[in-house]
Formats: structure tokens, C-alpha cells, sequence
């Protein structure tokens, strides 16, 4: 998880996430210098399998998920957003799925501030969704807090290249690239729109065409040589 002054909502994700967990699993919290009550709420819980990564200054959700990432000591990562909600099923879900591929995402439903659902279209992802790097670099489909996978991607992704737009976007087509990844309908993450999220999912790109191709040009070329190096390191 990365934080930046998320007081508002990180209780209650955390509320939904520990009691998911057993007792060797970890929850890794990279703190971007929130200058809020994040820090002093998470230590309410004094749950041991909380670490939190401090005085860290990345102005950046990317990199400070980077930084989290890093630190993650288990065979399964699943990324968290400070804001959001899990259902009760996400855990066993993803954990069934990953014992057959690297890399899954789930579906979720839309939330409000107060944690009320989106009337009409509720779902965050709408019609089909398919694995495929051209597919996922034309439009993101893996949305970091919907997304778990193995050890084996992430040591692939890291480290994050310079200038990178989005690590969710990454990490997926790392997956996409050179593993197995696996879209679900399972809407078992309650993602929140409250106006002050990070990114734009779920909502109009506010991203000139020019920004649009800047992003995937920092995303495409680093992507290319990671995936050559992979592959040559597999045949080396």
C-alpha cells in the first residue's frame, strides 16, 4: 500500500484487508510524508503484521509504490490503494486463481465517499476484458488495487524505470509480456470515486493526445528492453 494523506478512508480499508490475512502475512505501507492523521491511525491498530515505511518524500503514487513493492517479503503481492475497501472474498478468491496463473484482476464495484454504491453502471470495468500487450498498452485494464500476483512478476517489474506513468500499467503488461495473467468478473474490491483519487480510473482521461502518447512512449520503450533482457536471460 502507498499512502499520502489518506486519513479519511485508511481505517476503513485496513478494517477490511486484516482480517483477510493470517498470521505470516505482511502489510507493507510506504508513507509519501502525509502530513495528516495516516500515520498516527495506522498505529492505532498495533497489528505486527502492519510495517510502515516513513519519511519518505517521492511526490509520486508510482514510486512510492515502488518503494513498498520492494520491501514485500511474500511469495504473494497483492497492491492496495488507501482508499478503497475489500470484500471478504478477495484473498481466497485471488488465491485460488493464482495457483493456475501469475497474475489476476478482479472486478469492482464503485463507491461513493460515504461507501455507497454508484446508481446505474456500478462496475468499474464494463463489457470483456482479455489478456494481450497491444491490447492493455492501447487502454490500461490493470488496475493496481484489483490486481494480485506471484513473486515471479514482481521481480521481474522491479526496478520501475525512469518516468513511468503508472505502475499498475507496468506491472500488467510485465504479466501481459512474459506470464500468465487472467481477467475476473468477480467485483470483490469496493473501489472509491471521492474526487481526490490519484488516477482517473473510472472516470474521462483528462490527458491531452500528446500527454496520451508521452506516457506510452516512457511506458513502451523500457517495456521492450525489459522484455528482451527476460527473454535473454531465459535462453542465457
Amino acid at each position: 500500500m502507498a499512502t499520502y494523506n489518506g486519513a479519511i478512508f485508511i481505517a476503513r480499508q485496513l478494517s477490511s484487508i486484516l482480517p483477510q490475512l493470517g498470521s505470516e502475512d505482511e502489510v507493507v505501507i510506504s508513507d509519501d510524508s502525509s502530513s495528516d492523521d495516516t500515520l498516527s491511525i495506522i498505529e492505532a491498530f498495533a497489528d505486527p503484521r502492519i510495517r510502515i515505511l516513513r519519511d519518505n518524500c517521492f511526490r509520486s503514487p508510482t514510486y512510492n509504490f515502488e518503494n513498498a513493492l520492494s520491501y514485500a517479503q511474500g511469495e504473494i503481492i497483492f497492491l492496495s490503494d488507501q482508499d478503497d475497501e475489500w470484500e471478504g472474498s478477495w484473498v481466497e478468491t485471488a488465491l485460488r486463481e493464482l495457483e493456475t496463473v501469475d497474475l489476476v484482476v478482479c472486478n469492482a464495484l464503485m463507491i461513493d465517499a460515504q461507501g455507497e454504491i454508484w446508481s446505474g453502471s456500478d462496475a468499474i470495468f464494463e463489457g470483456e476484458r482479455k489478456p494481450g500487450v497491444f491490447r492493455n498498452f492501447y487502454r490500461n485494464r490493470y488496475i493496481g488495487c484489483c490486481c494480485a500476483f506471484n513473486r515471479q512478476v514482481l521481480d521481474a517489474a522491479l526496478p520501475f524505470p525512469k518516468n513511468l506513468p503508472w505502475h499498475d500499467w507496468w506491472i500488467g503488461l510485465i504479466a501481459d509480456s512474459c506470464f500468465r495473467t487472467r481477467f475476473l468478473h468477480d467485483k470483490t474490491i469496493r473501489y472509491r470515486r471521492h474526487g481526490g483519487n490519484a488516477s482517473p480510473t473510472g472516470g474521462k482521461s483528462p490527458y491531452s493526445l500528446r500527454k496520451k502518447i508521452a506516457m506510452r512512449w516512457n511506458l513502451g520503450v523500457p517495456l521492450a528492453a525489459r522484455y528482451i533482457k527476460m527473454k535473454l536471460r531465459i535462453l542465457g
